[in-house]
């Protein structure tokens, strides 16, 4: 099984995706990190990513999946998946590929980009992702604004069969 975490920008993916990878005893990886340079450099100039700068990185990730599918090993991967249309390309009409939807209200948001360190995101991009996000109807739906250990086990509770 593949579980995408996403949200935008302070959701918590890295965090509450370390923590459930290590729940389900599989890999996590942060969608952040397979980027390329020219998308990083953007985003930390405040300038918001169109779909054609984030192709690339969907096709990395997809390939991602891709693999991780043909090898059957499971994965969590955090990225933000903002629109439909990305969350169709990376699940490739696979079963095996699970999308959860961190869902958190504006301020808290932005109380968590403000606190973060070493992250190039800046708070300046936020607005820019929650008008871009196209909030998921066939995802696990879980709202962030209550303990990691509580949103970690509602999707672990959530993905059994």
């Amino acid at each position: 099984m593949i579980v995408v975490l996403m949200g935008v920008a302070g959701s918590g993916k890295t965090t509450i995706g370390k923590q459930l990878a290590n729940a389900l005893e599989c890999d996590f990886i942060d969608g952040d990190k397979l980027h390329p340079q020219a998308n990083i450099d953007k985003m930390s100039q405040g300038i918001p990513l169109g779909d054609a700068d984030r192709q690339p990185w969907l096709e990395t990730m997809r390939s991602l999946i891709a693999h991780r599918l043909e090898s059957n090993t499971n994965l969590v991967l955090a990225c933000s998946a903002l629109k439909a249309k990305y969350r169709s390309h990376l699940k490739q009409d696979c079963d095996q590929v699970r999308l959860v939807y961190l869902k958190a209200p504006e301020a808290l948001l932005k109380e968590r980009m403000e606190r973060r360190e070493g992250h190039f995101m800046p708070l300046t991009l936020l607005q820019s992702q929650l008008q871009t996000l196209e909030e998921p109807i066939d995802a696990i739906v879980v709202n962030v604004d209550q303990p990691v250990t509580h949103v970690v086990d509602q999707i672990h509770q959530a993905l059994r069969p």
